[in-house]
């Protein structure tokens, strides 16, 4: 047996008449590893070398907000790959990984809405939105709560970017009340949440609070995906 062999991480769903095209072409290539780039390498490295920098200056506030921002992100796109498999037609989001020409634009599909590449800039994203903090977790700004301001702030900046990659079709919605002409459930459900939450961590007494927080987050998804790609293989 090769222990480098990837194949057990190929996804296990079958493409399906009743799934939109952009959901089978996602299924097609679904934890392939044969599109491999190297690329990756370099935004790895810059991964690393981004959060040691705040690890060294010991900013354990963004640090932690910044993990528990992913973890969150991953039980978000784990509930999208759900919604997929009991709607039966498509999930929210959908990332095909292919352009419109039928060429293979993304080195790896993790989850039928997440693709490697955007899962490495979710990485990026939590610290980013932590950095810009007030110390002050009452200061207002224009009369608003400034981590609910950020956090509405970042998620409609959030929202510009995936609307401009589903004009490239590179981000599918399938849905009229969840599609570029009405944001307003993407702003409200998806990235508010996702980064007021992450705040709350950032807020958090001790760093003791703050690791267990972020600690059961990821023992969430890491269950959530053990069961339903590893046992049930629905995601």
């Amino acid at each position: 047996m090769n222990p480098f062999d990837l194949s057990i991480f190929v996804g296990r769903l079958a493409q399906d008449p009743s799934y939109t095209e952009a959901t089978n072409q996602a299924i097609a290539l679904l934890r392939d590893p044969n599109h491999f780039q190297w690329y990756l390498i370099p935004i790895f490295v810059s991964i690393f070398i981004f959060y040691f920098s705040e690890v060294e200056r010991k900013n354990w506030n963004v640090v932690m907000a910044g993990l528990f921002f992913y973890g969150l992100e991953w039980f978000f796109e784990i509930l999208n790959s759900l919604f997929l498999y009991v709607h039966g037609t498509s999930a929210l989001w959908t990332t095909p990984g292919v352009n419109s020409a039928g060429v293979v634009n993304s080195a790896y599909i993790l989850l039928v809405g997440l693709n490697i590449e955007i899962s490495l800039m979710f990485l990026f994203l939590g610290i980013v939105c932590a950095k810009l903090l007030p110390v002050d977790k009452k200061k207002k700004l224009f009369g608003i709560n400034n981590r609910i301001f950020y956090a509405v702030f970042f998620a409609i900046l959030c929202v510009i970017v995936e609307i401009i990659l589903n004009f490239w079709d590179a981000l599918i919605w399938e849905y009229g009340w969840w599609n570029r002409y009405n944001p307003i459930l993407i702003i409200l459900l998806a990235y508010s949440p996702l980064i007021f939450f992450s705040y709350k961590v950032y807020d958090m007494r001790t760093l003791k609070k703050k690791a267990i927080a972020t600690g059961a987050m990821y023992a969430v998804d890491i269950v959530l995906l053990v069961v339903f790609i590893g046992i049930l293989g629905w995601i």
